[in-house]
């Protein structure tokens, strides 16, 4: 893409927190885009290693790069808090979001742009993640999502196969991705790395405190206003590392919540949602079969109208 006068401004916003072996890796990714016109906005939330000074360092080269660029640390305030924070200071008319670990292929925003800009009836674009290591070294997963390296020994070949794995009724290909009856009937299979209309946030509102799965209460909202458009290309590179057993366990209790968050909220008069947010919280107890029930609830009002 040429960038001309009109070309459209990216704002990519990238929320920090302890990630000093990463995020120079994360901000070059977006240095090296081959579309021109993007602001880079970091909030390092409160880290207490060595992340903002690793910013820091790279002030002088993206003062050369970018239309606009904001380094800023504050004390640590949460995600939630962060991305609101960023959002406001977008100019863009499209906003690019980018974990401070994770990298975005040089060609994502360009070719998610293209998209967009050619489709107005769509609001966000985003393609296939591959995954990368502690190291940055190019893995897979096997059927407990941990990382291997060799093909023969992987059950997933990327985040976004483990997804259509996850999701085999939805078609990734058609407008049925990122539709919101699936979003909450099956589940957030949204890949990352996506770039969205600013203007979208209008009407979706900011990030909400009570739903602490932040990224898959946005993806409902923005769904309710617009169609979600999958690239079938390698765009970004989700890094896995840590532990994976914790991380799912904690996944789905955050999942339970936030749907259950958007459940009440979407369903006001339907006391089966409210009798569920009720209950005290208890990482012993089944999220995944709870999350299920909530599912087939939605279901079943949905079908009659019976939500706001």
């Amino acid at each position: 893409m040429i960038l001309s006068k009109n070309s459209p401004l990216v704002s990519v916003i990238i929320p920090a927190y302890n990630h000093e072996k990463y995020i120079q890796e994360t901000i070059f990714s977006i240095i090296n885009q081959t579309y021109k016109n993007i602001e880079l906005l970091v909030i390092d939330d409160g880290s207490n290693d060595s992340t903002f000074d690793k910013i820091c360092e790279l002030e002088i080269v993206c003062k050369k790069r970018f239309i606009h660029f904001e380094f800023e640390k504050q004390k640590n305030a949460g995600v939630i808090t962060t991305m609101n924070l960023l959002l406001d200071k977008a100019k863009g008319d499209y906003v690019f979001i980018n974990a401070s670990d994770d990298v975005a292929a040089p060609h994502a925003i360009e070719t998610e742009l293209s998209f967009l800009a050619n489709n107005p009836g769509f609001v966000l674009c985003v393609g296939n993640n591959d995954i990368i290591d502690g190291y940055g070294h190019r893995c897979f997963w096997d059927k407990s999502w941990n990382n291997v390296y060799s093909v023969s020994d992987a059950h997933f070949l990327s985040f976004s196969d483990s997804l259509t794995q996850t999701y085999p009724s939805i078609d990734f290909s058609t407008d049925g991705f990122g539709s919101y009856y699936n979003l909450v009937y099956y589940g957030n299979h949204i890949p990352n790395g996506y770039l969205i209309k600013k203007a979208v946030f209008e009407k979706t509102g900011y990030y909400a405190k009570e739903a602490p799965l932040e990224d898959y209460w946005m993806m409902m909202q923005i769904a309710k206003h617009g169609k979600m458009k999958y690239i079938n290309d390698t765009l970004f590179y989700y890094r896995w590392h840590g532990d994976n057993v914790t991380f799912r366990i904690q996944g789905l209790y955050l999942t339970y919540k936030t749907l259950l968050h958007e459940l009440v909220s979407m369903f006001p008069g339907v006391q089966e949602f409210k009798d569920h947010s009720t209950e005290p919280e208890n990482r012993s107890i089944d999220y995944a079969g709870k999350i299920k029930i909530l599912g087939e609830l939605f279901h079943n009002y949905y079908q009659k109208g019976k939500y706001r």
